[in-house]
């Protein structure tokens, strides 16, 4: 099989865990693909945790699970020096925080105040820890889903326009329907059986398969026309003025130049998630809604009407014209 047969088939391993949520499994590839991290919101009991763990189960790769709490410390996160003594002598030595593993499980982000919170985003941006100057590098393959919880604000620590836009996608989980309730219930009584009985051992996926798919997806061709589109459709959220009377109301803030490298590079992982070696409009409108929801700071009005993110990017995608 290719690369893209390995990503897809992981994609149908995780489905079998986590029944009714496809969108944000995809997302989940798509970050993975991209290079990128994610911020994953949602109300408790929704699978959030359950899809990384998922991921991480079927992918050689190592999780963390990093609980945020009022009284963590930046060290509890990126580690610290040890004093070691051995032979009458002694030393400092770093010793690796849950930051260094592949895939990091950042649960209620902000429930951590600031100096965690910029702990965490400082290695995402980064790529690295610095502690007593010296620098200690992450693992190539590096994804933090970070989770909030949507409804539950006191003693919390919202994150700053400026941190969430290190995250690639926001990502919105629903609840699943009906019939995927169903389906869950009957999932975890097949569960609780297995466990009882001996569990067999999964063939997982290799790191390189991502890493390869990662240079497959930088060969895919964005036409000038898309990368119009794609600039047109940020300038739109900067300039609202220009596009609707109502939208310049609703938009305060707009895209930042890492909106637009998100999109691009979210957009070639979309195209070649679907067999294609170049980008429409159609892979761009499929996900520019996870790129842009936490990057456009609204106004006060359009928080007094009620006025959403989303809402917000759907009247930008039917103004702005397709390339």
């Amino acid at each position: 099989m290719g690369n893209r047969d390995d990503i897809q088939a992981l994609g149908k391993k995780i489905g079998q865990s986590i029944i009714g949520q496809e969108g944000m499994i995809e997302r989940l590839l798509l970050g993975l693909l991209a290079n990128g991290h994610l911020l994953v919101e949602g109300l408790p009991g929704l699978a959030k945790t359950r899809a990384i763990k998922s991921l991480a189960k079927n992918l050689e790769a190592d999780l963390s699970r990093i609980q945020f709490t009022p009284d963590l410390l930046p060290s509890d996160i990126t580690g610290s020096e040890i004093y070691y003594t051995q032979d009458g002598k002694g030393q400092f030595k770093f010793q690796q925080g849950p930051i260094f593993a592949n895939l990091i499980l950042a649960d209620e982000v902000n429930r951590a105040p600031a100096k965690v919170q910029s702990a965490l985003l400082e290695a995402m941006e980064e790529r690295q820890v610095t502690v007593g100057g010296q620098s200690h590098p992450l693992p190539d393959l590096f994804l933090v889903m970070a989770t909030q919880n949507p409804i539950e604000q006191e003693g919390t620590y919202p994150l700053p326009e400026a941190q969430l836009d290190r995250f690639l996608m926001h990502i919105r989980v629903d609840y699943p329907d009906a019939k995927s309730e169903v389906a869950i219930m009957e999932l975890v009584r097949s569960e609780e059986k297995e466990t009882h009985g001996k569990s067999a051992g999964l063939e997982k996926l290799a790191v390189e398969v991502v890493l390869a798919s990662r240079r497959e997806i930088s060969n895919i061709t964005v036409s000038s026309a898309v990368e119009d589109y794609i600039v047109a459709l940020v300038m739109a959220t900067r300039y609202p003025d220009k596009i609707d009377a109502d939208l310049a109301k609703w938009v305060q803030v707009g895209v930042s130049p890492r909106g637009v490298i998100g999109l691009d590079k979210v957009s070639r992982a979309h195209a070649w998630m679907n067999g294609r070696d170049f980008v429409t409009p159609d892979d761009v409108q499929a996900i520019v809604h996870d790129v842009f929801r936490h990057r456009l700071v609204l106004s006060y009005e359009a928080h007094a009407g009620g006025i959403t993110a989303d809402q917000a990017v759907d009247m930008i995608v039917e103004k702005v014209a397709t390339a």
